[in-house]
């Protein structure tokens, strides 16, 4: 891994204007991700942590107010013009999302897809832009490209267009992946493929990931550091192993508790009592009060915590960073 960052995020704050007034889908986050890294942001729906990653690229909706710094490659991407903004995302990262049926066009075949950005971003022809799409195709392990290039999107399997998408993020070599819960329209067999094809592809080519997930099971097997989102905010940061031996926020431990283990038998799945906020209607304090088990401290509900350091590298954002997790709110 090197030094600087391939992208790193700070103070990033996201307002959307609706109809009811401004919603405030990200507010003050900061983290980095660097070569051959893995980060994964984790929270439940309506957290922050894709809105996060738009925000970032360039991809929040027209009606967002976007600030802070993001910085791709050391370039301020939030200074850029769109069309140089465009560029550079085009250039150095790749995507991919959740439903590949909604990633791929219907009446192109897959190698013309696939080939698109590399015609447009790095000045390809249409035959070498074709033969770098079976190229392609055979590395992230699709059998028979040179015949699977011509398929349409209908003529494969889940997986396989999964795959497909995955080939599409790689065609310009890009520095970072962003994977946007790439596994959740998958069957679990398939789900652990992409999860390896993915993580396999990180080793060999030395990319940046950033994972994005709800499924902490797949960041124990993939990332190497992992921030935890709620309400717009990080609430705990830091070494995967770290949040995982000594979770310090009760939001973190509450979706630990939540994963479905081999043993639990026919016991009923631990759940979090609740929903998480509404960006328009947030709290004062910490916006998981309303569901904390903990309650540990009254300032909670009424003032926000700070994110303090509770070990190397890991950060929790808390009033009391030297209590067990067990007593913090």
């Amino acid at each position: 891994m090197t030094d600087r960052p391939v992208l790193s995020v700070a103070d990033l704050t996201v307002t959307i204007g609706t109809r009811r007034g401004p919603a405030r889908a990200v507010a003050g986050v900061d983290w980095s991700v660097r070569a051959g890294e893995t980060l994964a942001l984790v929270g439940e729906s309506g957290s922050g942590k894709s809105m996060s990653v738009l925000a970032a690229t360039g991809l929040a909706p027209r009606s967002a107010r976007v600030t802070g710094c993001v910085r791709l490659l050391g370039t301020d991407l939030l200074a850029l013009p769109d069309e140089r903004r465009r560029s550079l995302r085009g250039r150095h990262v790749g995507f991919v999302f959740q439903d590949p049926m909604t990633s791929l066009n219907p009446v192109l075949t897959v190698g013309r897809q696939i080939g698109e950005a590399g015609e447009e971003h790095l000045g390809l022809s249409r035959r070498a832009a074709r033969a770098r799409a079976v190229e392609l195709l055979e590395l992230v392990g699709i059998p028979s490209a040179t015949e699977r290039v011509d398929a349409y999107p209908h003529e494969l399997s889940g997986g396989m267009r999964q795959r497909v998408v995955i080939a599409m993020a790689l065609i310009c070599e890009p520095d970072l992946l962003i994977a946007d819960e790439p596994t959740t329209a998958l069957d679990v067999t398939t789900q652990a493929q992409i999860v390896e094809l993915v993580a396999d592809l990180r080793r060999r080519l030395g990319m940046a990931v950033v994972w994005i997930t709800h499924d902490l099971g797949v960041v124990a097997g993939t990332a190497d550091t992992v921030a935890v989102m709620y309400g717009g905010r990080i609430v705990e940061q830091g070494p995967v192993d770290a949040v995982f031996a000594n979770p310090s926020h009760p939001y973190t431990a509450a979706l630990l508790a939540a994963r479905p283990t081999p043993d639990a038998g026919g016991a009923d799945l631990t759940t979090i009592p609740g929903a998480p906020p509404s960006p328009l209607e947030l709290p004062a304090g910490c916006a998981f009060w309303p569901r904390c088990p903990v309650r540990g401290d009254a300032r909670c509900e009424h003032e926000l915590p700070p994110l303090v350091p509770v070990a190397t590298d890991h950060r929790v954002r808390t009033f009391y960073p030297n209590r067990p997790s067990r007593e913090d709110g």
